[in-house]
């Protein structure tokens, strides 16, 4: 596997990873017992710390990133263990 594909799929894997991660731990205005500004939306987040999400973001890609790879180098699981048109038979 190229150095670029890696890279490819690591970011990937990044972007995915804080999606998923953007609604943990957030809190609104109300939950943290702070006033809202006047126009802002009720639920806006109160303690948005991006680079918290970043950091999580980067080890959780890295981790993935280097199970996929390793899964890959090793042929631990492969296209015959997913092939759904076997397991019917």
């Amino acid at each position: 596997m190229q150095w670029t594909s890696i890279v490819a799929i690591y970011f990937l894997i990044w972007v995915m990873t804080a999606f998923v991660l953007l609604p943990f731990g957030v809190r609104t205005h109300e939950e943290a017992g702070e006033p809202l500004i006047p126009g802002q939306a009720d639920s806006a987040p109160a303690n948005f710390r991006p680079g918290r999400l970043v950091l999580r973001a980067t080890v959780i890609a890295a981790l993935l990133t280097a199970l996929y790879v390793a899964n890959y180098v090793r042929g631990w699981v492969g296209i015959e263990a997913v092939d759904v048109t076997t397991w019917f038979d």
